[in-house]
């Protein structure tokens, strides 16, 4: 059989429906991280945030990162598709852009699509906000959380504007988290500014049971517990787009 340059032979008893729909999840995990398992009691799409977050700057490649200009479109996308019941959210981040991070939770929180995330390994810095933007939360035991204060990169005016200007960055992601937790605005900060912690730096690193007693995180939970609770909520919430009533 004569092939040109660039064809892909497939085997004779694969269904070209079959290999096209292969094609297309390896693509969807390769450009996002996300998968959409076919065979599953309700169709859930499962995205991952992993690594930095990446925002309006291109970070080096050795980085592992989750592009906020793959995750918006993901989400909005999502939203839209009658077919996905449900989004699951794993967090295993150090943190990144706070712009991008915010934005990102922020389109999870308005969501109508039920919504479930889990903290493994690490939700640090604005992974907390996107921790908690989804409906329920949860996190494995051997998870950490690390609270601080808003860090600037670059050069930085020393006059009081400046400073002002971190201050409402900071009381933005302090209103979404409380607004999205139990935690209070009082004891957020608290953990912030805490110097008794860290060697080299200001805040407070938590493990799961920390995050879930203050009213950081929800509960403690393991995957099986995340998917059963979105499983819970795509069959108790109202449908997201009821069909038109027929006249």
């Amino acid at each position: 059989m004569h092939m040109e340059q660039g064809e892909i032979r497939l085997p004779e008893d694969t269904p070209a429906a079959e290999t096209q729909e292969q094609l297309a999840e390896s693509t969807l995990i390769e450009e996002t991280g996300s998968v959409r398992p076919q065979d599953a009691r309700h169709l859930i799409h499962c995205l991952t945030v992993i690594g930095q977050v990446e925002g309006h700057y291109v970070l080096s490649s050795e980085n592992k990162t989750t592009k906020y200009e793959h995750i918006i479109p993901a989400l909005v996308a999502i939203e839209q598709d009658r077919s996905i019941e449900g989004l699951l959210i794993i967090l295993n981040t150090v943190g990144g852009d706070v712009e991008a991070g915010l934005a990102i939770a922020e389109l999870i929180a308005g969501m109508q699509t039920p919504t479930v995330s889990l903290v493994v390994g690490g939700g640090h810095s604005i992974g907390v906000p996107l921790a908690v933007s989804a409906m329920r939360s949860f996190i494995v035991p051997s998870a950490s959380m690390t609270v601080h204060p808003v860090r600037m990169n670059g050069m930085v005016l020393g006059v009081p504007q400046s400073l002002h200007y971190i201050d409402r960055i900071q009381e933005r992601i302090i209103r979404f988290v409380t607004r999205r937790s139990r935690i209070s605005a009082e004891k957020l900060r608290q953990l912030m500014m805490n110097t008794e912690e860290l060697a080299t730096d200001v805040g407070t690193v938590l493990s799961g049971e920390q995050a879930v007693e203050l009213g950081l995180i929800g509960q403690i939970g393991t995957l099986s517990d995340a998917v059963s609770t979105l499983y819970e909520l795509i069959e108790t919430l109202p449908p997201r787009y009821p069909e038109p009533a027929h006249t």
